[in-house]
């Protein structure tokens, strides 16, 4: 098997070459733009149905996977997320982990598993209490909204500080903690709100762009009916 990401940073979208029968990708639901006609394609709930009501639930996927499956050599498949922005894949081994904001992840290879991860008391101010965890072998992918900005802590950088809503993904080996940005004032005048302080070594991922930011901006501008 064989993928390339073509139209990165703005409109990523990835192609799969499938070498040999049998090979397969597994993709959120609606993620496909085009296929082989002869690739199988399987509707399920990975891991049955607790674990997809779990992360539909708690890491905000979709209950529903597309599996989609080889039937002969050179056939091809095309996914996209979404939203506009860029598509990043990250090759997990045996022992590694990567952690995904809601809504980050895209598709991955027939090895990788999914589960969801509790963030405890802090995940109730960093957007939502769990991340997706990806564990086990094989590719994922996953994607933002904007530019994906990587971050390597604990070489360059012993400390970063990273705008909760910007936050994408990251390595096992860092940790965060939610804190203000400043004072109160700073809180709520700034503009700013709460951010995840990263310690430890490893990866970071960051979207140069966040929805909730577009929404308020957009705000203003958008045409109110008034009642007659």
């Amino acid at each position: 098997m064989q993928s390339e990401i073509r139209h990165n940073p703005d409109f990523g979208l990835v192609r799969i070459h499938f070498d040999q029968p049998g090979e397969t990708i597994v993709t959120e639901s609606g993620a496909m733009v085009a296929r082989d006609s002869a690739i199988e394609m399987k509707t399920n709930m990975q891991g049955g149905l607790g674990a997809a009501l779990k992360r539909k639930m708690l890491g905000g996927e979709s209950i529903f996977q597309n599996t989609f499956t080889a039937t002969a050599p050179g056939q091809s498949l095309w996914f996209a997320p979404a939203a506009e922005g860029t598509v990043e894949v990250f090759n997990l081994q045996p022992g590694m982990e990567l952690f995904l904001q809601s809504g980050a992840y895209l598709a991955s290879t027939s090895g990788v598993m999914l589960d969801s991860k509790w963030q405890g008391s802090k995940g109730f101010f960093s957007g939502g209490l769990f991340l997706l965890r990806a564990y086990g072998q094989g590719q994922i992918w996953f994607s933002s909204y904007g530019g994906l900005h990587a971050v390597d802590i604990g070489q360059h950088y012993y400390g970063y500080v990273c705008d909760n809503s910007h936050m994408v993904a990251f390595t096992y080996g860092l940790q965060y903690n939610v804190k203000k940005l400043g004072g109160l004032k700073s809180l709520f005048l700034s503009g700013e709100g709460l951010v995840c302080e990263f310690n430890g070594q490893g990866r970071l991922w960051m979207q140069t762009r966040n929805p909730a930011s577009l929404a308020a901006f957009l705000h203003p501008f958008r045409s109110v009916s008034s009642g007659g």
